[in-house]
């Protein structure tokens, strides 16, 4: 099978990219591994920045679409000492220039967008080579393929596509995340509830740290941060789902029981979350035919910039290419030299959020940064 346009992954990005291609009637083809857009759920909240996920929606025509999605009041956020001590209180006034959203749901508003048939569901990527003259060749794991003159990877993390442009590889960055999930809190855990507030909260410590998101319906999802080397979190066995909370939970021994029952009460089991980043300046030369973009091209630190910079990505690769609809390489050698010093700016901003978190200062650094006495590079 020959195509045009094709791209691998069926994330924020990946579908990003194929709507913008849309409006601007350019067809792609989206190949994702999932058996479906409901094989798992996608993530929690995101909050979508003014300068580059809001953009990003406009391009694609979906800013309406993506107000309908927006949960009132979530931009409140909380910064908290380990004994329960509010340190900084910000409500949610509507003013606020990050509205959040649902990622499930943004996908889901996205897909929706697409023609019938964009996304070709259970299209595991084995393999991928180039043909020469800028053609490519996927190779699925049911052992179909397909050529294309265009090949995108926005794949993620672990992407196939990259190493056709690249042989740099994720490193753990010395942090996991456990993600935990109490539901109907109000009702059923009200005291963590009443910490968390009614947006985010931050309860932080060098090395360590409580990162709890109100989402619908009375759902906290918390994210446990623990600087540990991978070893430490191998030794855990996760399928002992009461023995793996209690010991990450004695991480956290004499913090407020209500911070701490945002571990021990948790109503699913603790999921392991490794993280990982490229090499902040990550690039390549330009290879005809194929390009990333997303965590596929800049995995970095969490900072709240992945999912947002994944969409601009997107959309600017999709603007480029319409405006070069005869000349695609100058459309990728734009956008490319666009995206490297942006994606670049991040990762740096990436490392200096990382630090105020849980560096040593935490959790003074990230309140010096809300009140306005310390900025961001």
């Amino acid at each position: 099978m020959t195509t045009d346009v094709t791209i691998i992954g069926a994330g924020l990005g990946g579908l990003m990219l194929a709507r913008v291609l849309h409006v601007h009637g350019i067809t792609a083809t989206v190949y994702e591994a999932e058996a479906s857009a409901t094989a798992r759920t996608q993530g929690g909240m995101l909050d979508i920045h003014e300068d580059n996920g809001q953009p990003a929606l406009q391009a694609a025509g979906l800013t309406d679409e993506f107000r309908g999605l927006v949960l009132e009041g979530r931009q409140s956020t909380r910064v908290l000492d380990g004994d329960g001590a509010v340190l900084f209180d910000q409500s949610d006034d509507g003013t606020g220039g990050r509205p959040e959203v649902l990622r499930g749901e943004l996908r889901q508003m996205i897909l929706g967008s697409l023609p019938a048939g964009t996304v070709r569901w259970g299209h595991k990527v084995s393999g991928t080579r180039a043909l020469g003259e800028g053609r490519h060749e996927v190779t699925f794991a049911d052992g179909t393929t397909v050529t294309t003159s265009l090949l995108v990877g926005a794949d993620g993390a672990w992407s196939r596509v990259r190493p056709l442009l690249s042989d740099a590889t994720p490193e753990y960055i010395g942090m996991s995340s456990v993600e935990i999930y109490l539901f109907d809190s109000d009702t059923r855990h009200p005291a963590s509830a009443k910490a968390v507030g009614g947006g985010s909260l931050f309860a932080l410590a060098p090395g360590k740290g409580l990162l709890a998101h109100r989402e619908k319906g009375g759902t906290l999802h918390t994210y446990v941060m623990l600087a540990r080397p991978r070893d430490w979190f191998t030794d855990i066995d996760f399928t002992d789902s009461v023995r793996a909370t209690a010991l990450i939970a004695q991480e956290f021994h004499g913090w407020a029981p209500e911070l701490t029952a945002l571990i021990t009460d948790g109503d699913t089991a603790p999921v392991l979350r490794p993280l990982f980043a490229l090499p902040v300046e990550h690039r390549w030369e330009r290879v005809p035919g194929v390009t990333l973009l997303g965590d596929a091209a800049h995995l970095a630190l969490p900072n709240g910039e992945g999912a947002n910079l994944a969409m601009y990505d997107a959309a600017e690769l999709g603007k480029a290419l319409a405006a070069h609809p005869d000349d695609m390489e100058t459309a990728l050698t734009e956008y490319e030299q666009a995206m490297f010093p942006r994606s670049a700016a991040a990762a740096t901003e990436g490392t200096y959020v990382h630090d105020m978190l849980y560096g040593d200062d935490a959790p003074h650094g990230l309140i010096n940064m809300f009140t306005g006495g310390e900025q961001t590079p």
